[in-house]
């Protein structure tokens, strides 16, 4: 078998930018840190690139033709229940947003360098780690 140094590269810059993201979670002392945000965004570029092969090959034994949306949408669903299980209300204050965004955001990542986005991947984690930087001292200021 012949290592496929691509799917290991996306693996890679994938949790590298995961876990740029998640150690701003971190330090923040959030539910979702370093390793809930590599994991999950790892699994979502294995899944976006699995998806990919899968709608390689054509159709199946099965008889069905592979598209490789379909298993990217329930990435997409199975990080939405994830998130909101890091969501808690205390009295008239909502936490939590921010992680299940960034787990969200994470698994988008994830997606995209499984199907080889990689400017865009890199762009839009630069972008939210910026927003996690800014933001609060934006909030703190108004």
């Amino acid at each position: 078998m012949i290592l496929n140094w691509t799917g290991i590269f996306r693996l890679v810059l994938t949790a590298f930018l995961a876990a740029l993201i998640g150690y701003d979670r971190e330090k923040q002392n959030k539910a979702a840190g370093i390793r809930t945000n590599v994991i999950v965004a790892v699994i979502s570029c294995v899944i976006m690139i699995l998806s990919v092969e899968v709608a390689k090959t054509g159709i199946g034994s099965s008889g069905v033709e592979g598209d490789p949306a379909r298993l990217a949408a329930q990435v997409v669903s199975g990080i939405g229940f994830l998130g909101a299980g890091t969501i808690i209300k205390q009295e008239d204050k909502v936490e939590g947003l921010t992680t299940a965004a960034s787990l969200w955001g994470v698994a988008g990542l994830g997606l995209a360098v499984g199907y080889g986005l990689y400017d865009l991947s890199i762009a839009a984690a630069l972008i939210i780690l910026i927003s996690l930087q800014v933001a609060p001292f934006l909030k703190k200021r108004v």
